[in-house]
């Protein structure tokens, strides 16, 4: 496999647009192109696999490492071998002609060398592969190659994470061409390609059309289930792209090392999938689940999905995992969902349950909405939740365990993310004695968690946190273990 970053000059610039309509040329001249996103993104990938019909991965050297990106991407490759070998695939092209090789495509975050602790720019370098810059057009010409250039020339002087600088050898920022994006077709698009400086390639344009936009929410962009770009857009905007000259652009991506970590997760696998169920909530209210968390999952236990917000009650399962999404868009839905009423029971009996963001807000005593509607939840957890016209936390995070819980054992130390525009508060504010009804687990070494302090409030065996994880982290081998003790009675 081979891949290319497209990386913007900052955000919304039109990477997301750009990167479908990438993928669609390659996939005109014969290749097959596999997509994901730089970053924690949830919502971006959606996009992805909405066009590509290929399960889009979020590549996150904080939460992952370079091994572990590396392993997430080629899991992608190894995917559509498997599919086209079992017919699931098929091994052609549009052009008619044989597909020549896979390219994953990444999409970055931001601008390309923006982030606090990773960015485009890290996992470009992670990954060992070029990366095609998108320079929003709109109101330019000339200019686009002078910020081409300058982006270029700041390679030297991007600063990349040590999980990078101390794994890849050698690790550099190759910026090798150029995407104009809303760019207008003859005289505009002429000038801005010969603004490319030397060393940079023209690699076409991304015209302005009313049906390339996606609308966006609180938390971002819809999701791609919910709105996604029409195909025959993207085909119209993949026709003014080459795709065969990104295709020669493009470099191998390195597999991964194998570690002693490896080794302990290849033992943990082994054991029978089927001794635990972990049942998983996916539907409108909780939709933030990475691939590869689902995947660990499988290799580990029994999955079963159910959706709350559609009337279905909880499954006899081991252990629940409820995700992150929107909750405070299904406020009575999940009110009156039977399956908040099962976790609460369920809860008392000593079930392992994980929230994570949009699952905390379902497990604690209420939901209220801006517009002043106040819902009931699970209960499981004291406090309620309120949203916010304004975020209340985005960065990236990191925890230690201050005791054993079912998604880590005391000092381990988590990475991961947190995005949202709720807050959570005690009965009585300040003056609540949580250990009186519950207790926090993870004290935050980065991020705010859910009281600027500690993240993970417990209560039972179930807990709930606004931090979101990657498998990566090893939280969800540590809730399919506890899944495992469970399954076994007292």
């Amino acid at each position: 496999m081979e891949g290319i970053v497209i990386a913007g000059t900052a955000s919304n610039v039109g990477k997301t647009v750009t990167t479908l309509a990438v993928t669609r040329a390659l996939s005109d001249a014969g290749y097959v192109p596999i997509p994901a996103k730089t970053g924690p993104d949830y919502i971006d990938p959606s996009h992805h696999t909405a066009i590509t019909g290929t399960q889009s991965r979020t590549l996150d050297t904080w939460m992952q490492g370079v091994d572990g990106l590396r392993e997430n991407l080629h899991r992608s490759a190894k995917t559509i071998e498997r599919d086209v070998a079992s017919g699931k695939r098929e091994p052609a092209s549009a052009t008619g002609e044989g597909v020549k090789s896979p390219i994953a495509v990444v999409e970055g975050m931001m601008g390309l060398y923006d982030g606090s602790v990773t960015s485009t720019a890290a996992t470009a370098a992670a990954l060992d592969v070029p990366v095609v810059l998108v320079v929003d057009a709109a109101a330019g010409m000339q200019s686009v190659g002078a910020t081409a250039l300058g982006f270029k020339a700041y390679a030297t002087h991007a600063e990349l994470p040590p999980e990078v600088t101390r794994t890849v050898d050698d690790p550099r920022v190759n910026v090798v061409g150029v995407i104009a994006a809303r760019a207008h077709p003859g005289t505009h698009a002429d000038g801005i390609k010969r603004s490319i400086p030397d060393g940079m390639t023209w690699l076409g344009y991304v015209p302005p059309m009313n049906d390339l936009e996606i609308p966006d929410r609180h938390l971002g962009l819809h999701m791609g289930s919910e709105v996604s770009i029409p195909t025959d857009a993207i085909a119209k905007a993949a026709e003014t792209i080459d795709g065969e000259a990104i295709a020669r652009m493009a470099t191998p991506v390195p597999g991964p090392q194998p570690s002693e970590e490896d080794d302990g997760r290849s033992e943990r696998t082994r054991s029978p999938p089927n001794e635990a169920t972990v049942a998983v909530a996916v539907d409108e209210a909780f939709r933030f689940i990475y691939p590869a968390t689902l995947e660990r999952l499988r290799e580990l236990a029994a999955v079963v999905t159910f959706a709350p917000t559609a009337g279905e009650d909880l499954p006899a399962c081991d252990a629940v995992y409820l995700p992150g999404g929107y909750p405070e868009s299904h406020g009575p839905a999940l009110e009156g969902s039977p399956a908040l009423s099962s976790l609460a029971d369920r809860a008392a009996d000593g079930l392992p349950i994980l929230g994570e963001c949009g699952g905390l807000m379902a497990l604690v005593e209420s939901l209220t909405t801006t517009d002043g509607g106040t819902y009931r939840m699970a209960g499981v957890l004291p406090g309620t939740v309120t949203m916010r016209d304004r975020y209340q936390a985005l960065d990236h995070v990191e925890f230690v365990a201050t005791e054993d819980n079912a998604t880590a054992t005391a000092g381990e130390r988590h990475r991961g993310h947190e995005f949202h525009y709720s807050a959570h508060t005690f009965p009585g504010g300040e003056a609540f004695d949580v250990e009186s009804d519950a207790r926090f687990v993870f004290d935050m070494a980065r991020g705010k968690g859910i009281d600027g302090e500690h993240d993970g409030l417990s209560e039972y065996r179930t807990v709930g946190t606004y931090s979101h994880r990657h498998p990566a982290s090893g939280a969800f081998d540590n809730l399919v273990e506890a899944a495992r003790t469970y399954s076994r009675g007292p």
